[in-house]
């Protein structure tokens, strides 16, 4: 599955060089305030914020180290140097991650195998729950990851993630009953992966601004590219070394993404130097500043987060089971991998397409997209029983893939105008955790149905009604959307017509005193 969060999080701040509130480090650039804060490049070095190392601010009325606040800008990012090390090991972390979680159902046929009984008749159930964890944790961690990233930054997080991921998954390659898999594979690895990920995307908006899309792009393209190759690799090393070997092999992907985590320099000036270059201890920041939940005050917000999660009810359904269901009805005369193949390339296709279309379309308007894309899931899913040509398969997962890349590209950019810049962080990160939920569920439900009916066909018809479900709730956001913004723009307009009253009557009452005042001295 592609990732859902890959164009999330770099419109948020994940630094500990930022100031303890939570939001986007550098996603657009801070308008010129009156204060006159702004960008102040320094030789040799990023730019740093106004009020350090460079041009004052004429005025401060934000509070000191608040650099999350609109009184301070953001340092201009170099759009290069570094930046391209820190992409390739950021395309690197997408790959890794997500192609490993993607090519799960190559995974979940060898544990079947390797560790089902014949006496079980809930072994799918059980072995579905494996995957089922290990996705749903990757998105269950990401609040959390989103809180770390702030505190602690985005090279240290993404350094531990991946060696939590690598003991996670080198010990699962020891196991030899899937129960301990819920543990090794389906917590630890994925916990490791989800605090890997995340920073790996924060730290791209710290050294781009104006290609940050190109970048985007490329490293999201990792994701895409070892989900298309890395299926058949596992066929090959299952076939001739077994899967606790394999494993083992897949662990050495987790070292090198390891390795990679350290290149994740920070470029955003720290901020216990803010507070007079003091190096003492770190204290955290208050909890409000931790948590961001005023994003739940958005009542678009509320229906996006409410109505996404719905969706993914059957979302995942099809990535764990479809190799088994393609195995007993088409046995052994088919390549399946190909499937996997078609959804990495298609998504891929899509991300490319229909981000670029989500440029012309204004506002929250862009949900549309989801919408039509939820739309086209659901309908794929609730035909893959009745494909009963290998082709027509391949069709399936060619527009399941195209449409899966449309609804994952445009999160972001959804995000940012449900939320603004500054909230946009942590609004990715509820949102996500609300989708571990139902990509948890959705895949043991549909084994349990298996077990008992003996076939896939029931748990495909219904996985595809929950994304029809999701995508008509979401139909109401750019309505609601829209109020709001009428409702936010009369506000500031009161404001400067009481403002300017104001001005006018202390306008007059200065000129009636000065007229008296002018004749008498004339008189005298």
């Amino acid at each position: 599955m592609a990732p859902v969060s890959e164009q999330l999080a770099p419109q948020g701040a994940g630094d500990p060089t930022a100031a303890p509130l939570p939001g986007p480090a550098v996603v657009e650039p801070e308008p010129r305030r009156e204060n006159g804060s702004e960008c102040c490049p320094l030789s040799g070095s990023p730019a740093a914020p106004s009020g350090e190392n460079g041009a004052q601010p004429r005025a401060a009325p934000e509070a000191p180290g608040n650099a999350g606040s609109p009184g301070n800008a953001a340092p201009e990012p170099p759009e290069g140097g570094w930046g391209w090390v820190v992409m390739l090991a950021a395309m690197w972390c997408n790959g890794a991650v997500f192609g490993i979680q993607n090519s799960c159902g190559v995974l979940f046929v060898s544990m079947l195998e390797l560790f089902g009984g014949s006496k079980d008749e809930q072994m799918v159930f059980k072995t579905a729950w494996v995957s089922s964890l290990s996705m749903g944790m990757v998105f269950f961690c990401s609040p959390i990851v989103s809180i770390f990233t702030d505190l602690f930054g985005c090279r240290k997080v993404a350094v531990i993630g991946a060696a939590v991921g690598f003991v996670g998954l080198l010990s699962s390659s020891f196991v030899r009953t899937i129960e301990p898999l819920y543990f090794t594979y389906g917590i630890l690895f994925a916990c490791g992966c989800s605090f890997a990920y995340q920073p790996s995307l924060v730290i791209l908006g710290h050294y781009f601004k104006k290609r940050l899309g190109l970048v985007n792009g490329i490293v999201t393209a990792g994701s895409s590219l070892f989900t298309v190759s890395l299926p058949f690799l596992l066929k090959v090393l299952i076939n001739s070394v077994g899967l606790h070997n394999t494993l083992r092999v897949l662990s050495i992907l987790m070292f090198i993404l390891f390795l990679a985590g350290f290149t994740y320099k920070p470029l955003v000036s720290n901020a216990k130097d803010k507070e007079g270059g003091k190096m003492g201890k770190f204290r955290f920041p208050p909890e409000k500043k931790i948590c961001n939940f005023s994003v739940f005050k958005v009542l678009s917000y509320r229906i996006w987060a409410f109505g996404i999660p719905v969706a993914l009810f059957g979302y995942f359904v099809p990535y764990v089971h479809l190799m088994k269901h393609v195995k007993d009805r088409f046995h052994d005369g088919v390549q399946k991998e190909v499937l996997l193949l078609c959804l990495g390339i298609t998504s891929g296709v899509g991300r490319l397409i229909f981000g670029r279309v989500a440029d012309y379309i204004p506002g929250a308007k862009k949900v549309y997209l989801q919408v039509a894309s939820f739309f086209f899931i659901g309908l794929m899913s609730m035909m893959i029983p009745l494909c009963h040509v290998f082709g027509g398969l391949i069709a399936v997962c060619l527009f399941m893939g195209l449409f899966d890349g449309c609804f994952i590209c445009i999160m972001a950019p959804i995000a940012f105008e449900l939320v603004g810049a500054r909230d946009v962080s942590q609004a990715i990160g509820f949102l996500l955790g609300f989708m571990s939920i139902p990509m948890t569920v959705g895949p043991p439900i549909a084994g349990l149905l298996y077990d008992v009916l003996g076939s896939y066909d029931v748990a495909f018809y219904l996985a595809g009604v929950p994304p029809l479900i999701g995508g008509a709730i979401l139909c109401f956001i750019p309505w609601v959307h829209e109020r709001q913004k009428l409702k936010e723009r009369a506000k500031p307009v009161d404001g400067e017509t009481t403002e300017k009253m104001l001005e006018n009557e202390s306008t007059l009452v200065s000129d009636t005193t000065e007229k008296p005042a002018k004749e008498m001295e004339s008189g005298v």
